[in-house]
């Protein structure tokens, strides 16, 4: 790739519009363009770096005996309805209609396709096992797109799928992924940590993640160092390391907290310590009022409580919702409420504790479980520092992570859903069990230069760089350092070598600049010294450029 004839730009200035190190460092290197929110074009050189990722997850993909296909991307709307996903995606499936007004959707992810290509195959337990697997474009209609390329609505994704006869047989092909995953990953330099996760709208019996570690995450990875226990904070079980005190029960008391709608409000009015109070979530469950009342140090977990309650979406109760009972927003108590209420089992161990007294102006002090009336109990709270490994007990450590990868054990659910069944050894119809298995293209991407940059911008892998090497040309007015210049470009080419030449009419500072903008691996520098032979040598990560015979320059990149 010479630059003076090829698309290449890059920024002086940051990205204005990119709120991560990694979609400005994309930007400002000219990798990606933004077109609207969440929407990118993959310009030639982040192509390049994708199509490397590509390459290399495909490798193992193909080790581990999976067959690559390609799935449409417009599919018709009744494989989602047939499933009974279409609910559950709810507004971030993007639906349009075709001219013969047939309900259409832009597929947001292909386990409906995949039964029903497997249906063309599968009538006896002969027929499996099987994976298949695709790069394909997924498209979801985030409300929040941002990070560059972490959430968007319109990304490449790595979906494969496995087909057995029963659970032992998922088994063995779930590991064969989970490894394959392994691999990948290993093979791209990132950091990561496999949680587990919540099944969340694709369902099924387990889910993992591969989370690659990154300040910008939106996961909290939760881990163990002393027995390497991991997990989504959005599962992880919740055991408190401090525990509480257990208190002869004192008179309940009702005091006036004037003004304090807020449970940090009202612990600072009565000088009383917030993990000595309760608080009240005045929630929408699936359209049904229900106030949650956990410890007032504690933050409410959506996905536990989804799953506690077999429900489906969970939102703030609105104020009509709320005057369907006599709860008191800033003020309620689970004391005489009359709906539904539901208490993290933390309650269970507290004494004495201030909650609101569904009054407003007021609250309760010398609360007690004994006291209070409620219709479900469980672990509904995030887990916090402080708090300990369920597994050995020891302190959890807390870090944030980058959802690159997961792996889902189906089970069942869509082959159910789908009539996707075979005749067993009896000729008796059983359901066929599967295996989802995804990556985020340009999450892998983005989570790689979160990871890998500095004050110059991205430092690539090796194997994932657009290209290895660089070629600078330092006065492209200078006849010998075109020349010399472009033979060893010509020569490295001809090697197989991946190499830019930078023989653009800019100073040397711009493209000194740019090359460790882009993060070239290595750098090699044709100045004055063209003349006697000799030229510059330099990786992106070493202190000082080296001085090195032309003749001998080839003998060191092939040594690398």
């Amino acid at each position: 790739m010479k630059l003076k004839s090829s698309y290449f730009y890059t920024l002086r200035e940051d990205a204005r519009d990119e709120d991560s190190v990694s979609g400005n460092l994309l930007v400002k290197a000219g990798f990606i363009k933004k077109t609207s929110a969440g929407v990118y074009i993959m310009l030639p050189l982040g192509l390049r770096v994708q199509n490397k990722i590509e390459n290399i997850i495909r490798r193992h993909m193909n080790e581990a005996g999976a067959q690559e296909v390609k799935m449409p991307a417009l599919i018709a709307a009744e494989y989602y309805e047939e499933s009974g996903r279409m609910k559950g995606f709810g507004p971030s499936i993007f639906k349009l209609k075709d001219r013969n007004d047939k309900d259409m959707v832009l597929g947001p992810t292909h386990e409906e396709l995949f039964a029903y290509a497997a249906k063309s195959m599968i009538k006896s337990y002969k027929n499996m096992p099987f994976n298949l697997y695709q790069f394909q474009t997924k498209f979801r209609d985030e409300p929040r797109a941002r990070f560059g390329l972490v959430r968007v609505k319109e990304f490449v994704m790595k979906d494969a799928y496995s087909f057995d006869a029963d659970e032992a047989g998922l088994d063995v092909s779930y590991q064969k992924m989970f490894n394959a995953y392994k691999k990948s990953f290993d093979d791209l330099g990132i950091d990561y940590r496999i949680v587990k996760a919540d099944t969340g709208v694709m369902g099924g019996l387990l889910s993992e993640e591969f989370q690659a570690i990154a300040p910008l995450g939106e996961d909290t990875v939760i881990y163990c160092d002393d027995c390497g226990y991991s997990s989504n904070l959005e599962v992880a079980k919740t055991v408190r390391g401090e525990k509480h005190e257990k208190k002869d029960p004192l008179p309940l008391t009702q005091v006036e907290t004037p003004h304090c709608e807020t449970i940090e409000d009202v612990a600072r009015y009565l000088k009383i310590d917030m993990k000595d109070t309760v608080k009240a979530l005045l929630m929408n469950v699936d359209g049904q009022f229900v106030v949650f009342f956990i410890n007032g140090e504690r933050e409410l977990n959506e996905s536990k409580v989804l799953k506690l309650l077999h429900a489906s979406e969970l939102n703030f109760a609105d104020d009509e919702l709320i005057a369907t009972s006599n709860a008191v927003p800033g003020y309620c108590g689970p004391i005489g409420l009359d709906c539904k209420v539901v208490i993290d089992e933390e309650v269970l161990e507290m004494s004495n504790f201030c909650t609101g007294a569904n009054k407003k102006g007021y609250h309760y002090i010398n609360c007690n479980v004994s006291d209070i009336r409620y219709d479900v109990v469980g672990d509904i709270v995030n887990a916090k520092p402080g708090d300990l490994c369920p597994v050995c007990g020891r302190p959890l450590k807390f870090t944030k992570g980058i959802e690159v990868g997961n792996t889902f054990k189906l089970g069942t659910k869509y082959s159910k859903a789908m009539g996707l069944q075979y005749a067993d050894v009896d000729n008796k119809l059983q359901d066929v069990w599967m295996g989802s298995y995804g990556i985020g293209l340009g999450r892998t991407m983005a989570a790689i230069v979160e990871q890998s940059h500095d004050d110059k911008g991205i430092i690539w892998p090796e194997n994932i760089a657009p290209y290895k090497y660089i070629i600078l040309i330092m006065s492209t007015k200078d006849e010998t350092q075109n020349k010399v210049a472009n033979d060893l470009y010509d020569k490295m080419n001809a090697a197989g070598i991946e190499v830019m030449l930078d023989d653009r009419d800019e100073r040397p500072g711009v493209k000194f600049n740019d090359a460790e903008l882009i993060g070239i691996p290595y750098r090699i520098t044709v100045g004055k010294k063209a003349g006697e032979g000799i030229v510059e040598f330099k990786s992106r990560t070493g202190e000082k450029a080296e001085e090195i015979a032309i003749d001998q320059l080839l003998e060191k990149i092939n040594a690398q």
